[in-house]
């Protein structure tokens, strides 16, 4: 009887293991990514530390000029609903006046564009519908320099189209291909072009991905792999459910991307704000696949439970020449900066009334080393000059990226005198350390940086120098020994033989 109730009571310890072990399991699956438990107090600018700790910053960009009604002459302005800007042109779109308006440097209006025309300035019919060709609620632009062509998503006439960059005028209309396959609804929102003419167009609650759209305006393929989140109480649910049952489940969609930009290098990066993705940012390469360093990291503003349930909302992203890209949160009015391998470089923006920040942010754009931000709400673009903070920091990174190591450490150290808490700088100057083989300096700098990874290679690397200094000595003393050894049997035979003899 004892040795049953024994057995029994370890089988009970056994199943509550067994039940706690699994709860942690799913607790641990249904944890946002990047979830940290910490709760801390949020300052206007500031940074997060290794742990996910909120420290103070200093922010990358300050505000110093505003587009809005007054740089308009008269022309109506509603709305700003994207910005592209390039070779001293920034151009912008109102979706509400169906408008798209292009300045020159000095932010003097250069034109405003509703009603197309074609190279002889006469107003261009369109000869499917015979009515003039006129934007209705555009949403988004690109310009491809290489083509001296702008592409304008007219997403209120489901068409893209193309203009001539310096004079204008139409060029050709791109509607819904013949051959396009899917249920998507051919409404352009955002559009870019690659080096081979392909234009990749976002359609809003397009679930089947990117369209991606050949040259001649036919159509390719979807592009772009957005995979749900899964859940494991859904899984168990559906694996315990009659097929009956499982007819009457929702149907699960890939999530809808809902901006795109593209780099020198023809990557496509996109961003989607549906709290199902996996992932929020994507860098994607040619099979669509996402390639983006540190994906799972790229999250904005951190999950804190209580304190922050509100998850960062991206409705937009600008990729720089040297790898970094911002990132607009919708939801909190924020910009993050991240460098080529994914690590948060700065914060700032943000709601409210006050000067530098916003209403509703709708789309970003570098232009050179200033960045350009537009308001819906507000109907204003904000442009952002670098900070010496900035200068450094981005100077830093774009420095890293070609492979100037020397000069982005020296730049680094200007911003750690700036910044105490930058975190990034102190583990960028390690892995300059590292590269010079200084691994001891590289530790010092990569554990105050918080590298685990970095710090472990000059860790091993430190070690490796050791005892290769230390082998001289090493051998010397066991050289020594084994001589001392045959020494001493020498004379212990040679003992032994003359007592012998």
């Amino acid at each position: 009887m004892e040795v049953k109730r024994r057995s029994k009571l370890i089988q009970k310890i056994i199943f509550r293991l067994y039940f706690v072990i699994i709860l942690c399991i799913v607790l641990s699956l249904l944890m946002p990514a990047g979830a940290v438990k910490a709760e801390y107090t949020f300052e206007t600018n500031y940074i997060y530390d290794f742990w996910g700790f909120a420290k103070k910053s200093i922010p990358a960009y300050e505000l110093v000029k505003t587009i809005d009604y007054e740089n308009m002459n008269g022309v109506p302005l509603s709305s700003l609903d994207d910005v592209y800007a390039s070779n001293g042109r920034i151009y912008l779109i109102d979706s509400v006046e169906s408008r798209l308006n292009i300045f020159n440097d000095d932010y003097e209006l250069i034109t405003s564009i509703k009603l197309l025309r074609d190279k002889d300035n006469k107003i261009v019919i369109d000869p499917e519908t015979n009515a003039q060709v006129i934007l209705k609620n555009p949403e988004g632009v690109f310009v491809k320099e290489d083509f001296k062509e702008i592409y304008i998503a007219d997403t209120g006439n489901e068409r893209i189209l193309v203009l001539d960059s310096e004079n204008y005028y139409l060029k050709r209309i791109i509607k819904r291909p013949a051959n396009m396959v899917g249920v998507t609804v051919f409404r352009p929102s955002k559009v870019v072009v690659d080096n081979a003419g392909r234009i990749y167009a976002v359609v809003q609650g397009g679930h089947e991905g990117i369209i991606e759209l050949n040259s001649d305006g036919s159509f390719s393929r979807y592009f772009g792999v957005n995979k749900p989140r899964s859940s494991v109480i859904d899984y168990i649910w559906k694996t315990l459910a009659s097929e009956t049952q499982k007819e009457k489940m929702g149907k699960v969609y890939a999530p809808s991307f809902n901006n795109v930009d593209i780099d020198k290098e023809g990557f496509v990066y996109a961003t989607t704000h549906e709290s199902a993705a996996v992932y929020k940012v994507f860098r994607l390469n040619a099979k669509g696949e996402n390639v983006l360093r540190n994906a799972d990291m790229v999250i904005g503003d951190y999950y804190t439970g209580a304190y922050n349930q509100q998850e960062s909302t991206f409705v937009d992203i600008a990729v720089s020449d040297f790898g970094a890209y911002a990132l607009l949160d919708k939801a909190k009015g924020r910009v993050f900066i991240y460098n080529f391998d994914g690590e948060l470089l700065n914060i700032f923006g943000g709601l409210g009334n006050i000067k530098g920040t916003f209403k509703e942010p709708t789309s970003i754009a570098w232009y050179g080393k200033k960045i350009i931000i537009t308001d819906k709400k507000l109907a204003k673009a904000f442009i952002y000059q670098q900070t010496d903070f900035g200068e450094a920091a981005l100077g830093a990174a774009e420095n890293y990226y070609y492979g100037r190591w020397d000069e982005a450490a020296m730049l680094l150290e200007k911003a750690l005198s700036l910044n105490s808490n930058y975190d990034v700088a102190y583990a960028g100057i390690g892995k300059n350390l590292l590269m010079q083989d200084r691994y001891e300096e590289a530790m010092y700098y990569l554990k105050l940086g918080n590298d685990r990874t970095y710090y472990s290679k000059a860790y091993n690397g430190y070690r490796a120098q050791q005892i290769q200094k230390g082998f001289i000595w090493f051998a010397l003393i066991v050289i020594a020994l084994v001589g001392y050894i045959i020494y001493s049997e020498f004379r212990y035979h040679k003992k032994i033989g003359s007592k012998e003899g």
